[in-house]
């Protein structure tokens, strides 16, 4: 018996060929390499801004970190004990400004809670309490392994409503903390409000999150070292820009990275006679420096 339509036996394949054929034309991306390439091309075209590329470049890059790669370590953790009065704590709460503070016993491996500073508003305005606990008044830790998945933990931020959490590693020690902020700064930059100290606007060198800095290619080396606490070399190069043009062996263009004793450095922006703008990641605090890769 015949076929009615002759082109039904090879449908299928018809359509599988029309659907590559489609994606030659129209240059889907296949992996994230392409898809930063993609986005790239677009910046370049003026399709989008520098600020909005950073922007997408950060959400890709959340999705690949852990918490231990944005974490506010142990050693620069603000806590207060549980036992301390207000008049002893106080000093502490109006000197560092923060809006969250870990309650701990003993030290900082006993997180027993989460005290938000305008807790404190009642007990200031209200003449009548005479007594403070904080056993009263702090809020329950929530505490989160060194590994989690930093995209994980923002869904659960924002479905749980808390804007902080303890981090422990695997012996269940308490190795740093975390919060909101740190990673919403890692999708669109330092986020910065009153209470920041504020950077001369023309200074060479910018945090741009909690492990990423915009450094201008002018920015002398002395005042890298003095900034980043590394030891670079000056002998040969005066500047960051000539440092890393040396380190890449060419001149790079935007996009390229070049790792340097441990630094990490991406161009962020170059023409075709000079390094303009490079963003800086710095080693893992207490890791060793790492070779010159390319």
């Amino acid at each position: 018996m015949s076929d009615d339509n002759p082109h039904s036996a090879n449908g299928s394949s018809n359509k599988s060929w029309a659907a590559r054929l489609l994606q030659v034309f129209t240059g889907e991306p296949q992996s994230r390499e392409e898809l930063v390439d993609l986005i790239q091309d677009a910046e370049e075209r003026d399709l989008i801004d520098n600020d909005t590329k950073e922007m997408i470049e950060g959400v890709l890059d959340v999705a690949e970190l852990k918490v231990r790669d944005i974490m506010i370590p142990r050693s620069q953790m603000v806590t207060i004990d549980i036992n301390q009065q207000v008049e002893d704590f106080l000093p502490i709460v109006i000197e560092s400004q923060h809006s969250r503070y870990p309650v701990v016993t003993d030290n900082k491996d006993h997180v027993e809670g989460i005290l938000l500073a305008k807790d404190l508003l009642s007990f200031g305005f209200d003449p009548a309490q005479k007594t403070f606990s904080l056993a009263n008044v702090m809020r329950p830790a929530v505490i989160v392994p060194e590994s989690k998945r930093v995209d994980v933990l923002l869904k659960e931020f924002r479905s749980n409503r808390y804007h902080m959490a303890i981090v422990v590693d695997e012996y269940g020690g308490v190795s740093g903390l975390v919060t909101i902020e740190d990673i919403l700064e890692e999708i669109v930059g330092e986020i910065e409000d009153e209470t920041d100290h504020n950077e001369d606007e023309k200074s060479n060198i910018k945090r741009l999150s909690s492990r990423r800095f915009s450094v201008k290619a002018l920015t002398p080396i002395d005042d890298f070292n003095d900034y980043f606490n590394s030891d670079f070399s000056d002998e040969e190069n005066d500047t960051i820009g000539g440092l890393v043009a040396h380190g890449f062996g060419h001149l790079p263009q935007q996009g390229e990275e070049v790792t340097l004793a441990g630094f990490v450095f991406k161009i962020s922006a170059a023409d075709k006679r000079r390094i303009q703008q490079v963003q800086v990641t710095p080693p893992e605090p207490g890791s060793a420096a790492g070779e010159t890769t390319e």
